[in-house]
C-alpha cells in the first residue's frame, strides 16, 4: 500500500467515514491513478478534468460519476491540501426520475418468490422499516427492541442512528426465523450472518436474491433491495403520514430528499381531480 493511499484511508477514518464509504473513494482514485499511469500526486485539475470525460465516453451513471468526484474533492481538499481550486471540480447533474414504486400486491410476490430463507427475511425487514441495504446487513440481534416496539438503525448513512417504528407482524416473523433458520448459523453478532460468521450477509447475495425473486414473480419493473425502501416510503405517505415523520423515518437529512416521493403518490395523483370535471360536459362549437 502506498502511502498516500494510506494518508487517504486514515484522513477518511479521522473523519468517520464509513467502510462503504473509505473502500468506494479509494477505489475511484486507484481508477483514476491507473488512468493515466501516474502517482495522484503528481496530477492536477486537467487530468481531473481528462478522466471526467472518459467516465462521460464510458457511458456511467450519472451517481458513479458524482462518487468520483466526491473522491477527487477529498483526496486533493483534505489529503493532499494542493493550491488549485478543488471546489471547481464540476458534479454532474444527475436527471431526477420518479421512483420505482410496487404496490403492497407486488411486494408480496417479491418477498413471497425469494428462494433463500435468510434473504426473503432481510428483504422483509428492508420493506418493513424502510432500509438501504448498508444499513441492513449491519443489524444485530440487540437492535431490536421488542418491548418499546422499535427497531434500532446503529449505522445509517453518514453514521447517522435512528430508530423505526418495529412492525409487530414483522417481530413475528423475525422470531420464527430465529428459532428455524438462524440456529444454523452460530457464533455470529449479526441478524443476518454472511458464509463466514464472523461478517454479515454480503449486500451482493440479498441483491441476486432480489433479482431472481422479480423474475420467479413476473414483475416487469425494475426491482432491487433500495426499491423497497421507496415502497415504505410511499406506502406510507399514502396511508397518511405526514413528510417529516417520513423524513425521520428514512434519516434523510433534509426534507428536500424525502419530497421525491410526493411525486409517486398513486393515490394521490389518482384522486386529484381535472378541473374540467368541476364544469362538466358541454359542446364546443366547430366553426
Amino acid at each position: 500500500m502506498t502511502l498516500l493511499r494510506q494518508r487517504m484511508i486514515d484522513d477518511l477514518k479521522l473523519r468517520n467515514r464509513s467502510p462503504r464509504t473509505i473502500e468506494t473513494y479509494i477505489s475511484h482514485v486507484a481508477r483514476f491513478a491507473k488512468f493515466h499511469g501516474r502517482s495522484p500526486e503528481l496530477l492536477g485539475a486537467e487530468e481531473v478534468r481528462a478522466y471526467q470525460k472518459h467516465l462521460l465516453v464510458l457511458g456511467v451513471s450519472w451517481s458513479l460519476f458524482n462518487q468520483a468526484v466526491c473522491a477527487f474533492k477529498f483526496l486533493y481538499g483534505v489529503t493532499l491540501r494542493v493550491a488549485w481550486p478543488v471546489e471547481h471540480i464540476p458534479y454532474g447533474r444527475k436527471p431526477r426520475k420518479l421512483r420505482v414504486v410496487l404496490s403492497q400486491d407486488e411486494v408480496v410476490r417479491l418477498l413471497t418468490a425469494v428462494d433463500n430463507a435468510m434473504c426473503r427475511m432481510a428483504l422483509t425487514t428492508a420493506y418493513a422499516a424502510g432500509l438501504r441495504i448498508t444499513e441492513l446487513v449491519m443489524l444485530k440481534p440487540e437492535h431490536i427492541d421488542s418491548a418499546r416496539m422499535l427497531l434500532h438503525v446503529e449505522l445509517g448513512k453518514g453514521q447517522k442512528a435512528r430508530l423505526v417504528p418495529l412492525s409487530e407482524v414483522l417481530l413475528e416473523q423475525l422470531r420464527d426465523y430465529w428459532r428455524t433458520s438462524r440456529p444454523k448459523v452460530k457464533g455470529s453478532p449479526w441478524l443476518f450472518p454472511g458464509e463466514d460468521p464472523a461478517k454479515p450477509l454480503h449486500v451482493t447475495t440479498i441483491q441476486n436474491a432480489c433479482q431472481r425473486a422479480r423474475a420467479a414473480a413476473g414483475l416487469t419493473k425494475h426491482v432491487t433491495p433500495h426499491t423497497l425502501r421507496h415502497c415504505y416510503a410511499t406506502h406510507l405517505l399514502e396511508a397518511g403520514v405526514d413528510l417529516c415523520t417520513v423524513q425521520a423515518l428514512l434519516g434523510h437529512a433534509t426534507l428536500s430528499t424525502t419530497a421525491i416521493y410526493t411525486h409517486v403518490q398513486r393515490k394521490l395523483v389518482t384522486a386529484t381531480k381535472s378541473p374540467l370535471d368541476a364544469i362538466g360536459h358541454f359542446q364546443g362549437k366547430v366553426k
